[in-house]
C-alpha cells in the first residue's frame, strides 16, 4: 500500500511508464515513474534488474555520457539489452560499486537494492540538481524524489522541524540536509549512502572547491586571461553538447540575460533543427524582458514562444502553483509558469541558464560581501557602537541587518546571511515563538562556515553555489518543471565544467559583469551585452500590494515581526500555506 501511494504521488514526474519491485523476502520494495527521454522503448522500463537478479535500480535524472560509457562496456565484453542510461549505470555499479560515480556526467538521484547482501545504495549528483529525500529509523528506510510523497506513507510524523523552519525563515528556503519536516532529510549533494538493517553510512565523493594558484603545480596554473577565456569557451561548448543528448526535442528558457543567451548561441550551433525557445513577458517595462528575448530568438533563428502575463493571469495559476509546491519557498512561480508553457507546446526537455551568475560572479553579492567585511574590519571601539546605533535608528530593513551583522560576526557565512537573508536570527526566533516553538533554535542552526578558499570572491561563489543555488534555485526548478512532466537541464551546473573553470583565478573568472563569459561567447549580441542585469523575476511587489493584496493581508495583520517588504510577506504566506495544506503539527497561535 505504501509503495502504491508513493507511486501515485510521483506520477507527474514520470507519466510515461511505471513499475514496481518487491524483494523475495519482502524486505525491500522499489517503485518508479518514468519520463522517457533516452531509449523510449520498453527496454528502459524501471525498476531494472541486473541479468543475475542481484541488483535492482530506480533512477531519476539523465547521464549525458551514457553512450561513451555504453561503448566501453560493450568493448569490455558486457552484453547490454537497451540503449538506456539506466542500464549503463546499473552495469557500471555491478562492476565497480560506488567508484562508478566518478564516471557519471549528468544529474541523478538513484537507488540500487542488493538482494544478496540486503543492502540499499543511494546516491545523489555532485551539485544537487536532483533531490533525494529520506526518512529512516534503525530498522527501516524510505526515500522519494519529493518530500510530500514521504508524508503520504505514514512513516514520518507531520511535525515541523525546528531547525528546518529556522533555516527557512533566515533564507527563504530550507537549507539541506534539513527539511521543513522533522525526521525527513535530504541526501546531501555529492554523497552516497549505504543502508542495511545493521548499519547506515554516509560518504562524500565530490565537493565544490576553488584551488589556490599558489599551491597548484605550475603546469596546472592558468597564466593568462586569453587562456582562461579558451577554457571557459571549451568547457561550456562541451557541457551544452552533453546536455543536448536526448531522443526527444530539446528547448531553451530564454530571458534577456547573458546566461540563457549564451546557451542559445552555443546550442544553436550544435543542432540541425531550429531550437524551440520560451520566454515570459510583462506589461511593466521594469520587469519585461520579452522584447529582448524575441529579438535574440530572431537573431539565432529559433522557433520562439512568448507568454504575456499580467497580475490577473498569474493569479489564475497561483493556486495550481501552491498545490504543486513541495517545501515552502519564496521563489519558483516564474519557473512554474514558463515550464507550463513549454509543456503545453509538447516539450519534455528544456535547458536553462541557471548557474552562470554563481560561477562567473554575476550577483551583487560579489561586491556587497567584500564591502561589508571591509566595513566590519574597519570599525573598532566606540566607532563600531556609534555606527550600530545609527543603523538601528534608520527605517530600513537593510540597515537593521547590517547593524545585527556588526553586533555578531563578520565571518563569511554571517556576511552571506546578511546579504541574502530574509529575517535576522532574532526575528526568526520571534516567529518561531509565534508558531508555538519556544526553544532557542538560533543556537542550533548557525550557518556552516565555508572551507578555506583563496579569495573573498571565491568564498562568495562557493556560498552562492552551495546555498542559494542548491537550496532554492535548483530545488524550485526541479519541483516546478517536473510538476509539468518537464525535465529541466542546467549546462552551467555541471561537474566537469566546474572542475575545468575552477582553476581559473578569481581575478579573471569572477571579473565584474561576467566579462569572461562575454569574451568566451562573442556570439552574444550587443543588445544583451549592454543591458543592465535584471534577473528572471516577476513583478511580485506590485502584485502583492495591489491585485493580490487579498491573499496576503491576513499575514501582514498577524505577523509579530515588521514585514514591510513583499518578500517577507511572501515567505510567511508560503510557510503557512504549506503547513495548512499538509496538515502539519503547528502552534496554537497559527490555528487561532
Amino acid at each position: 500500500m505504501r509503495l502504491q501511494k508513493l507511486q501515485r504521488a510521483l506520477h507527474h514526474r514520470g507519466p510515461d511508464d511505471h513499475g514496481l519491485f518487491v524483494s523475495k523476502d519482502n524486505v525491500a520494495g522499489l517503485v518508479s515513474t518514468r519520463l522517457a527521454i533516452l531509449d523510449l522503448s520498453d527496454a528502459g522500463h524501471q525498476p531494472m534488474q541486473s541479468p543475475d537478479g542481484r541488483y535492482t535500480i530506480v533512477f531519476n535524472g539523465e547521464i549525458y555520457n551514457y553512450d561513451v560509457l555504453r561503448k566501453q562496456l560493450l568493448a569490455g565484453g558486457c552484453s547490454l539489452r537497451s540503449h538506456s542510461d539506466t542500464e549503463v549505470m546499473l552495469e557500471l555499479f555491478c562492476q565497480e560499486g560506488p567508484e562508478c560515480l566518478d564516471k557519471l556526467e549528468g544529474m541523478f538521484a538513484f537507488a540500487i537494492w542488493d538482494e544478496e547482501q540486503g543492502k540499499l545504495f543511494l546516491a545523489r549528483d555532485p551539485l544537487g540538481i536532483k533531490p533525494l529525500y529520506l526518512t529512516n529509523t534503525p530498522d527501516r528506510i524510505c526515500f522519494a524524489s519529493e518530500m510530500r510523497a514521504l508524508l503520504l506513507t505514514g512513516m514520518t510524523e507531520r511535525k515541523i522541524s525546528d531547525a528546518g523552519l529556522f533555516g527557512y525563515l533566515l533564507s527563504g528556503s530550507v537549507p539541506e540536509p534539513e527539511t521543513i519536516v522533522e525526521g525527513v532529510r535530504l541526501l546531501p549533494a555529492g554523497h552516497y549512502l549505504i543502508w542495511s538493517e545493521k548499519e547506515c553510512s554516509l560518504q562524500s565523493y565530490w565537493e565544490v572547491n576553488f584551488p589556490d594558484e599558489k599551491d597548484e603545480p605550475r603546469s596546472m596554473m592558468v597564466t593568462s586571461r586569453e587562456e582562461a577565456t579558451r577554457i571557459v569557451r571549451g568547457a561550456l561548448v562541451e557541457s551544452i553538447g552533453r546536455h543536448l543528448v536526448s531522443d526527444v526535442p530539446v528547448g531553451v528558457f530564454l530571458s534577456g540575460g547573458i546566461d540563457s543567451t549564451a546557451v542559445v548561441a552555443l546550442a544553436s550551433q550544435q543542432t540541425t533543427e531550429p531550437l524551440r525557445t520560451f520566454s515570459i513577458s510583462f506589461d511593466d517595462p521594469g520587469f519585461n524582458e520579452g522584447d529582448v528575448a524575441a529579438r535574440t530568438a530572431a537573431h539565432f533563428g529559433t522557433k520562439h514562444t512568448d507568454w504575456r502575463i499580467d497580475a490577473a493571469t498569474a493569479k489564475e495559476s497561483f493556486k495550481d502553483f501552491l498545490d504543486r509546491s513541495d517545501q515552502p519557498t519564496i521563489d519558483g512561480f516564474n519557473t512554474f509558469c514558463v515550464a507550463k508553457m513549454a509543456h503545453d507546446h509538447g516539450l519534455k526537455v528544456v535547458l536553462s541558464g541557471l548557474g552562470g551568475d554563481e560561477i562567473f560572479g554575476g550577483y551583487p553579492s560579489f561586491q556587497r560581501m567584500p564591502a561589508l567585511t571591509k566595513l566590519g574590519c574597519a570599525l573598532r571601539g566606540p566607532w563600531r557602537s556609534i555606527v550600530i546605533f545609527a543603523l538601528e535608528h534608520v527605517p530600513s530593513l537593510r540597515a537593521h541587518r547590517i547593524a545585527y551583522l556588526l553586533r555578531t560576526s563578520t565571518e563569511p557565512e554571517y556576511v552571506y546571511e546578511c546579504v541574502r537573508g530574509i529575517f535576522t536570527a532574532p526575528e526568526a526566533s520571534s516567529l518561531l515563538a509565534f508558531y508555538g516553538i519556544t526553544n532557542r533554535a538560533d543556537e542550533r542552526a548557525l550557518p556552516e562556515a565555508p572551507p578555506f578558499l583563496p579569495t573573498e570572491e571565491d568564498e562568495v561563489s562557493y556560498l552562492e553555489l552551495t546555498r542559494y543555488m542548491r537550496n532554492q534555485l535548483l530545488r524550485d526548478s526541479d519541483v516546478m518543471s517536473m510538476a509539468w512532466s518537464l525535465e529541466l537541464r542546467v549546462p552551467f551546473v555541471d561537474r566537469k565544467l566546474i572542475d575545468a573553470v575552477s582553476i581559473i583565478p578569481a581575478r579573471w573568472r569572477l571579473a565584474r559583469g561576467k566579462q569572461i563569459l562575454l569574451d568566451a561567447v562573442p556570439e552574444i549580441p550587443e543588445w544583451v551585452r549592454n543591458r543592465p542585469k535584471q534577473g528572471f523575476t516577476f513583478p511580485f511587489e506590485d502584485w502583492v500590494t495591489s491585485e493580490w493584496r487579498d491573499i496576503f493581508q491576513r499575514i501582514e495583520a498577524r505577523s509579530p515581526v515588521r514585514l514591510k517588504n513583499w518578500y517577507r510577506t511572501w515567505c510567511l504566506f508560503a510557510l503557512e500555506n504549506f503547513l495548512e495544506r499538509n496538515g502539519m503539527e503547528i502552534g496554537e497561535t497559527l490555528r487561532s
